[in-house]
């Protein structure tokens, strides 16, 4: 592959890992904005136009009128109001389908030319194929809110969720690859501390992030305006018996959900601590440097988000900032664990004697 060819894969992966990013965070704003539910019907191909006519807009407004949240949640929505949801709903599907057509025609484009060989295009297949199958669970996310309760299951929309990191860590990874030409495995450091530390650090941090989904699904935020307390208590009552199981109670009962997901926060601090010592005492380029600094420092912002967000009753910005930083956190993860597992692990720094000089008599 020519350093020109190499060069516009990486920018196509970049491009996707951005639109990813676009997608993942608008779609925290359709949610907030209680969009989601407002287009009934999954068109991939009619549903580019949309409603033209004021007979075509009844007849999709009555439609919606017929869901849960059209009968019990916004059943006095005028047509007028009913249009602003829907564009906010429109809007984020046409994002998907734009992001998906960036994903296939350069794709093809590029196994068509030889410029991805044949016999190395599985990784990228499977980014085409994942973007499809996002785009799928999407769907079946939305159509959980259509049936029988007004908003869409918790645990679908966190799969849809956890499904987007997952595109957007296997896009940037083989594009960083790209960057770096392919650069080997290094086994020499595995089982390291910094090596596994790194992995620790993205498995807890995607703990907190689905936490973070189970929050939003539930509506969990609106359980508490206070921080430290929850109804004036460290440990709220009633934790684990809403259900009958302890695991049920943990990522379905909203209180429980909240509780976990504020004081897990300092978790995933605590391992970005451990992260910077320890990569601190080794010979690590400035970049991993800077990035474990930098995810510390957004770690530590991100906390001061979450409890404005608390404090201020979910305001739409505080909240969307929220998603958009817990995002960025995971980009910077990824980005630390690649390096670690691509680096032989470095030596030690140790402080040198200072050198004496000595002279003879």
């Amino acid at each position: 592959m020519s350093e020109q060819d190499n060069q516009k894969i990486i920018r196509w992966l970049f491009v996707v890992c951005g639109l990813i990013m676009v997608m993942v965070v608008f779609g925290g704003y359709v949610r907030l904005t209680r969009s989601g539910l407002s287009i009934v019907e999954w068109n991939p191909i009619s549903g580019v136009i949309p409603p033209i006519g004021q007979e075509a807009w009844e007849a999709e407004f009555a439609k919606y009128q017929q869901t849960p949240e059209g009968m019990f949640i916004n059943n006095n929505m005028t047509l007028e109001g009913y249009k602003e949801i829907f564009y906010i709903e429109y809007l984020h599907r046409l994002i998907a389908r734009f992001a998906g057509l960036i994903v296939v025609i350069p794709l093809f484009y590029y196994i068509y030319k030889g410029i991805i060989p044949w016999r190395k295009s599985f990784v990228y297949l499977s980014i085409g194929a994942l973007f499809g199958f996002q785009g799928f669970l999407g769907w079946y996310m939305v159509s959980s809110g259509l049936v029988e309760n007004p908003a869409v299951d918790h645990i679908r929309l966190t799969i849809h969720l956890l499904m987007a990191l997952f595109l957007l860590a296997l896009t940037m990874w083989t594009a960083l690859r790209h960057m770096q030409n392919f650069p080997p495995v290094i086994n020499k450091g595995r089982g390291s501390l910094p090596y596994v530390l790194s992995a620790l650090v993205l498995v807890i941090l995607v703990i907190q992030i689905a936490w973070g989904g189970f929050v939003a699904g539930l509506k969990a935020g609106w359980m508490s305006n206070t921080f430290p307390l929850m109804a004036g208590r460290w440990i709220p009552p009633n934790l684990f018996t809403q259900f009958d199981s302890w695991w049920q109670n943990l990522i379905s009962a909203p209180v429980t959900v909240h509780f976990v997901h504020r004081w897990f926060a300092f978790v995933v601090l605590a391992a970005a601590i451990g992260l910077y010592f320890i990569t601190k005492r080794h010979a690590y380029s400035a970049n991993v440097h800077k990035a474990v600094i930098g995810f510390l420092g957004l770690v530590a912002v991100q906390i001061a988000l979450g409890v404005s967000t608390i404090w201020f009753s979910v305001p739409l910005i505080l909240a969307l900032s929220h998603q958009a930083v817990g995002l960025l956190l995971f980009v910077i993860a990824v980005y630390i664990r690649y390096e670690i597992v691509h680096t032989p692990i470095p030596e030690r720094i140790v402080a040198q004697p200072t050198a004496v000089a000595q002279t003879g008599d």
